[in-house]
């Protein structure tokens, strides 16, 4: 990859997941072809999954750029969503700046200039008309705050058993990624317990894992701890409290998979407001900002869960974006 200094875009799209590789498919449809900047490599986020994780939408609901996404069983692996998601950059010939980080968004004449720097800490800069933002959220994981949450033993990610073998293992969380991650841990023979502040199992629940997980739980191969919460985290063991008390339980590894946020912060401080309820100002029907010229893509655009927006939603907002770049060329 040659070095840049400075130059010049129509629009750069920040973020290379599938969200901002529909939206860069999408602009090129409409005959602006844009610069996606990625600060890691493509679908990064997706590269991150668990390794053996299948998702929970029909390969269709997934397909971007009209190229049919075929798997080998009912619901896409993750490394049937990696190919198939480099094929789709491929075919469409985008344009990817790989391993360029954005870091600060500002307003000039003529549009916007944008700082970034390269893996190797070089300054960079650009100058665009449009900026579209379709940042993920999985750099973001939900802290819980609690003592002891920054030992080595804490991690906000699972990505496969086989470290935990034979290990004492807490899982903070309900949802689906936490039960897979139980389900996949017991499996090779970690003693997994599941800590819930919920009463009951989250309806999210993907509905053919749940039998499979309560059938564990009433066994005694899984421990499901419902209304509680860990309070403290330390090398041998962890404090849990429940309505019951609290109690000391030997521990291992903690695996707080609690979910994922936007970087609220990076929108702001590119001028983007924020609603009382603390979700980016944005018009639905084209997905531009407060701030003209900047538009939302993906689950950046979320307005209160990071979970309400997929890729089979976010995967359309370039289609809105486009058309109203059209509209002002007229």
């Amino acid at each position: 990859m040659s070095k840049i200094s400075t130059t010049q875009e129509h629009t750069i799209i920040i973020g290379g997941g599938p969200c901002g590789l529909a939206a860069a498919i999408e602009l090129q449809r409409a005959g602006i072809v844009p610069l996606v900047i990625e600060k890691r490599n493509i679908v990064h986020s997706i590269s991150q999954y668990p390794t053996y994780m299948h998702f929970f939408s029909s390969p269709e609901l997934l397909e971007i750029g009209d190229i049919p996404f075929t798997t080998a069983s009912e619901k896409p692996s993750r490394l049937e969503a990696l190919h198939y998601y480099r094929t789709a950059a491929q075919r469409h010939q985008l344009r990817i700046q790989p391993y360029v980080a954005v870091t600060a968004i500002h307003r000039v004449d003529g549009g916007f200039m944008l700082d970034a720097q390269d893996r190797f800490g070089d300054p960079l800069t650009y100058h665009c008309q449009h900026v579209v933002i379709a940042t993920g959220y999985f750099d973001h994981p939900n802290i819980l705050n609690i003592p002891g949450e920054e030992l080595d033993k804490v991690s906000h990610f699972f990505r496969e058993s086989h470290p935990y073998v034979g290990m004492e293992v807490a899982i903070i969380g309900g949802s689906n990624s936490a039960i897979d991650a139980a389900l996949e841990l017991e499996r090779v023979g970690a003693r997994v317990t599941v800590i819930y502040r919920g009463e009951h199992y989250s309806s999210s629940i993907k509905p053919w894992v749940r039998p499979n997980f309560e059938s564990k739980v009433a066994k005694g191969s899984i421990a499901m701890r419902f209304r509680s919460k860990v309070t403290e985290i330390r090398p041998r063991d962890i404090t849990v409290e429940s309505p019951e008390g609290t109690e000391t339980i030997p521990n291992d590894f903690v695996l707080a998979l609690t979910g994922f946020h936007p970087d609220r912060g990076f929108l702001t401080a590119s001028g983007v407001t924020m609603e009382e309820e603390g979700y980016p100002t944005f018009n639905e029907q084209t997905m531009e900002t407060n701030v003209p010229g900047i538009y939302l893509a993906g689950v950046v655009a979320s307005r209160h869960e990071a979970n309400e927006i997929f890729i089979e939603t976010g995967r359309f907002h370039g289609r809105k974006i486009a058309a109203h770049m059209l509209e002002l060329k007229k």
